[in-house]
C-alpha cells in the first residue's frame, strides 16, 4: 500500500512539472507565432511518439510523446545541433535571395524579435505562478489562521514527538484512543495533558503507526512561549493551517501577496546561495529534492500543493534566465551579445563558453542529485 501512494506521489509530481514545462513552450510557441515564425513541432512528453496532428494551415505537427516529461517546442532554423550564434552565422552566409524567402525563419528575424521569443517561455512562468495561485484561493481557499488540519507541518528537534518518530506530512488519527477530526482539537487535548502520557496514532503513506510520549512545558520546546502557554503540555509538534473559501476579490488580492512573497523567496534564495555559497549550497534541490518536497506537501492539500507548483514555476522561469548553455539564458546571451556587437559571437569564443558551461552544468546537476539521494537515503526523505 505504501509503494502504491509512493508511486502516486512520484506520478503527480511528474505531471505536474510536465505541465510547468509544456506551459513554457507554449510561451515560446506564441511569441514564435506572433513574430511569424514557423513551428515545425509542438510536442507534449517526451520520446517516441505515439500520435500526431498536423495543422493544414500552419503546417505545425502537434504532437504527443511517450514520456509525459515535459515537452518542446521546435521552430524553423532552431532544429539544428549548432548554437545559437552558429545558426545566426550560417544564415546570414545564405545569399540574400535565399533569406528573402525564408521569411519564416527563426534566424530571419531582428535580435529583438528573436530575444522576445526566448524569453517568452521564462516569462510564461512567471505568468502562470500567478494564476496556480489564484486559481488555488479561487477553489480551495485561504489559510485561516485561527483552524489547523491534523496534518504535521513541522517537527522541533530532539522533542518527544522527533525521538519517536514523528515527521512532517504526517496525518493524526486519534490522541489517546480518541479519534480527532480537526487540528485544534488535537492541541487542546495534548495542552492539558501536562507531564502525562500522549498516545498519539498517525498515518504515513496509508500505515497506521503509534506511539507513547510524555507532554512536558510548551516553553522548555519553545523559548518565545511564556506565561500561560508555557505551562501548557507539549510533545514538539506544529499543524497546517486549514483553508477557507474567499471572495473574489479577496482572493485576487491574497494571490497578489503571495506570488510577492514567492518571488521575494525565490530571488532570495538565489542571492543567498551566492552571498553565502557555503552555508546555502547544502539547501540546494534538484529534481529528486522537488519531488520529495512535493511527496510531503501533497500531504497538505490541494492549495498548498498548488502554492509549491507556483513555486516551483516562478523558480523555473529565474532558473532559465540565467546565462547557461542549455537554457534560454544562454540563447538569449549570445542574441544580446549579437545585439551589442552587430554580429554574431566569434566561433572560438562561442566554443570556450559553451565548454565552460556545459561543465559547470553537468557537475552541478551530478553534485545536487547526490545530494538528494544522499539526503533521502540517510532517513530525511519521505519515499
Amino acid at each position: 500500500m505504501a509503494t502504491l501512494d509512493t508511486i502516486e506521489k512520484v506520478v503527480t509530481f511528474l505531471i505536474m512539472l510536465s505541465v510547468l514545462v509544456v506551459l513554457h513552450e507554449l510561451g515560446h510557441f506564441i511569441m514564435a507565432r506572433r513574430n511569424g515564425v514557423r513551428v515545425i513541432e509542438f510536442a507534449v512528453g517526451m520520446g517516441p511518439k505515439l500520435a500526431a496532428w498536423k495543422s493544414k494551415r500552419s503546417g505545425t505537427v502537434y504532437s504527443l510523446r511517450a514520456f509525459p516529461i515535459g515537452g518542446y517546442c521546435m521552430m524553423h532554423g532552431e532544429d539544428s545541433k549548432v548554437s545559437e550564434a552558429e545558426q545566426q552565422r550560417e544564415f546570414r552566409s545564405e545569399p540574400q535571395t535565399e533569406r528573402t524567402h525564408d521569411s519564416d525563419n527563426f534566424q530571419s528575424k531582428t535580435p529583438w524579435n528573436r530575444l522576445a521569443i526566448i524569453v517568452a517561455g521564462p516569462v510564461a512562468n512567471f505568468i502562470i505562478a500567478y494564476f496556480i495561485l489564484l486559481f488555488g484561493a479561487l477553489a480551495f481557499g485561504i489559510e485561516n489562521p485561527n483552524a489547523l488540519q491534523p496534518v504535521v507541518a513541522d517537527v522541533v528537534a530532539r522533542s518527544p514527538a522527533a525521538v519517536n518518530g514523528l515527521r512532517v506530512g504526517d496525518r493524526i488519527v486519534a490522541v489517546n484512543g480518541t479519534q480527532v477530526g480537526q487540528g485544534l482539537q488535537i492541541v487542546n487535548v495534548v495542552h492539558g495533558l501536562l507531564n502525562k502520557t500522549v498516545t498519539v496514532d498517525y498515518v504515513r503513506n496509508g500505515v497506521r503507526y503509534e506511539f507513547d510520549a510524555r507532554a512536558v512545558r510548551c516553553g522548555s520546546l519553545n523559548e518565545q512561549i511564556t506565561g500561560k502557554e508555557g505551562n501548557m503540555g507539549c510533545i514538539g509538534f506544529e499543524l497546517f493551517p486549514a483553508f477557507e473559501r474567499v471572495g473574489v476579490g479577496t482572493a485576487f488580492q491574497v494571490s497578489a501577496q503571495e506570488y510577492a512573497n514567492v518571488a521575494s523567496n525565490v530571488f532570495g534564495s538565489y542571492s543567498m546561495l551566492v552571498t553565502h555559497f557555503k552555508t546555502y549550497s547544502r539547501q540546494v534541490t534538484g529534481v529528486i529534492g522537488m519531488g520529495q518536497a512535493a511527496a510531503t506537501i501533497e500531504s497538505f492539500g490541494p492549495a498548498p500543493y498548488l502554492a509549491l507548483a507556483a513555486t516551483i514555476s516562478f523558480a523555473l522561469g529565474v532558473l532559465n534566465l540565467l546565462p547557461i548553455p542549455a537554457l534560454d539564458g544562454g540563447r538569449g546571451a549570445f542574441v544580446i551579445a549579437e545585439l551589442i556587437r552587430r554580429k554574431p559571437v566569434d566561433p572560438e569564443r562561442e566554443g570556450m563558453v559553451h565548454l565552460a558551461g556545459f561543465a559547470v552544468l553537468i557537475a552541478l546537476m551530478i553534485v545536487i542529485a547526490v545530494h538528494d539521494v544522499s539526503r533521502i537515503a540517510s532517513g530525511q526523505g519521505v519515499f
